[in-house]
C-alpha cells in the first residue's frame, strides 16, 4: 500500500537535517529592524543582521527576488561585512545562480581564508556543478565545526572512494578516542550510511568527551528519531535548545519528532518558530507540508512542497513528498513530473528513483520503472534497496516452468 510506504520514506524525509549549511547569523530574527529610512541606503550605519533580517522578511512574504535585490544594494555599500555577503550568496544559490554564488564565497575566502562556514557553502556549490574533488577540498576545510560530513559521504561515492575514505575516519576515531570532533564526525559518517545504531554509538563517545556539543546532541536525536523513539530523540532536541534556543536545526528537529509522534498541535508551535529563524529553508515548509497531509489537506500540502522546491531547488525532500502525494491521488503523469525534476537534483537519491519507478510502473512503462528500481537499489538505505528489488522483481515476469 502506498500508505505504507510513504511512513516509511516520510520517517527520513522530515527533513531533519544536522545543522544547516544556509544558517547565518541565528539571532537576526530578534534583530529590530530600522523604522523610517531603509537600512540599504548607504548613508546610514551598517546594520548586517537587520539587513538579513529584513532580506528574511521579505522571503517569508513570499517576495525571494525582492530580497536579493534589496540585499544586493546593501552588500554593494558595505563590502567588508562577511554574513551579508554570504547570506546574499545562500540567495543566489537557491535562485539557481550558481556562477554569481561561487563568485562571492571564493571572495569572501580571499580575505578570510579559514571561515569554515564559506568554506561550507561553497564545497554544495561545487557538489552541485559536480565538482566532486573540488567540493571535497572545500568540506574538508569547514571540518570541525559544520555539517559538511553527510556531503563528504556523497562527494566520496560519486567518486568512486568511500570504502577508503570511511576506513580512514574509522582508524582516525580509534587513535583519537576522547576527541569530541572526530568521534561526531565518524557518528555523522554512520548516519549517512543508515548505519544508526553505530552513529548513536559515536555520537555518545563524542558527548562523552565534550557534553554540550550541539553537532553530537542534535545528531544523537536524529539517531533516536530514525529509531523511532520519540522520547529519546524530544530529550536530546530540548537539550540541545537548552544551550541554544536559536537553533534552527533543533527547534526543525523537534518540530519533527511531534510530527511523527502525533503531538501535531506542539509540532506546529515549534515549526512556527523554527521558519522565523530562517524562512529561506525549505525544511520546515516540507514539515508544514507533512502536517497539511497528517490533516487530510493535500492541496495546502502540495502548495508547501512547491514552496519548499522555490527556495531549496537542489533538496531532494520536497520533490519526494510531492511525488507520494499525488502517486496516492493515483496522478502518475504529475508525479512523474516532480520525480524527474528530482531526479536532476538529487541523482543519487534513492527514495526518488524508487518512487519513479512507481509512478512509471502504474502507467505501464516497464522498461523505464525497472530502470529506476535498479538505480534505488544502488541506495545505502536499506529500506529502499528492500522495497525497489520488492517492486522490480514483481514487474519481471516470472520464468515457466521447466519439464
Amino acid at each position: 500500500m502506498l500508505v505504507r510506504i510513504a511512513t516509511a520514506l516520510t520517517a527520513s524525509l522530515l527533513v531533519v537535517l544536522g545543522v544547516g549549511w544556509a544558517s547565518t547569523a541565528p539571532a537576526s530574527a530578534q534583530v529590530k529592524v530600522v523604522n523610517g529610512p531603509s537600512i540599504f541606503d548607504p548613508v546610514f550605519e551598517s546594520d548586517p543582521l537587520g539587513a538579513i533580517h529584513q532580506a528574511r522578511e521579505r522571503i517569508a512574504a513570499g517576495d525571494l527576488r525582492g530580497a536579493v535585490r534589496e540585499l544586493e544594494l546593501y552588500v554593494a555599500s558595505h563590502e567588508d561585512e562577511i554574513a551579508p555577503k554570504r547570506f546574499l550568496a545562500d540567495l543566489y544559490y537557491r535562485e539557481g545562480k550558481l556562477n554569481k554564488a561561487a563568485f562571492i564565497y571564493e571572495m569572501i575566502l580571499v580575505k578570510h581564508p579559514h571561515d569554515k562556514q564559506t568554506h561550507n557553502r561553497l564545497g554544495v556549490v561545487y557538489a552541485t556543478e559536480n565538482r566532486v574533488d573540488d567540493a571535497i577540498r572545500q568540506f574538508n576545510d569547514a571540518l570541525p565545526g559544520t555539517d559538511s560530513v553527510a556531503d563528504l559521504v556523497q562527494m566520496h561515492l560519486r567518486k568512486g572512494d568511500l570504502p577508503a575514505y570511511q576506513h580512514e575516519m574509522e582508524n582516525l576515531a580509534a587513535s583519537q578516542p576522547t576527541d569530541s570532533d572526530i568521534q561526531s564526525e565518524l557518528a555523522q559518517v554512520y548516519e549517512a550510511l543508515h548505519q544508526t545504531q553505530k552513529s548513536i554509538l559515536y555520537f555518545k563517545r563524542a558527548l562523552d568527551a565534550n557534553p554540550t556539543s550541539l553537532t553530537a546532541i542534535n545528531g544523537l536525536g536524529l539517531g533516536y528519531l530514525n529509531e523511532h523513539d520519540y522520547a529519546k530523540a524530544a530529550r536530546e532536541f530540548h537539550a540541545c535548545l537548552a544551550i541554544d534556543p536559536n537553533s534552527y536545526s533543533c527547534n526543525d528537529n523537534l518540530g519533527a519528532t511531534d510530527l511523527e509522534a502525533g503531538r501535531n498541535s506542539a509540532a506546529k508551535r515549534v515549526l512556527d518558530f523554527a521558519y522565523k529563524l530562517a524562512p529561506e529553508r525549505p525544511e520546515v515548509l516540507v514539515n508544514y507540508g507533512y502536517l497539511a497531509d497528517a490533516k487530510g489537506d493535500w492541496k495546502r500540502a502540495v502548495s508547501y512542497y512547491v514552496r519548499a522546491i522555490q527556495v531549496g531547488p537542489y533538496e531532494p525532500e520536497a520533490y519526494i513528498d510531492l511525488g507520494i502525494d499525488y502517486e496516492s491521488k493515483l496522478l502518475y503523469p504529475l508525479a512523474q513530473s516532480a520525480l524527474l525534476r528530482g531526479v536532476a537534483a538529487a541523482p543519487q537519491d534513492g527514495r526518488i528513483r524508487f518512487l519513479l519507478g512507481r509512478a512509471y510502473a502504474e502507467q505501464g512503462q516497464t522498461t523505464l520503472a525497472l530502470a529506476q528500481f535498479s538505480a534505488a537499489e544502488k541506495s545505502y538505505d536499506p529500506n529502499i534497496v528492500r522495497i525497489a528489488r520488492e517492486a522490480e522483481a514483481g514487474l519481471k515476469p516470472t520464468p515457466a516452468p521447466t519439464n
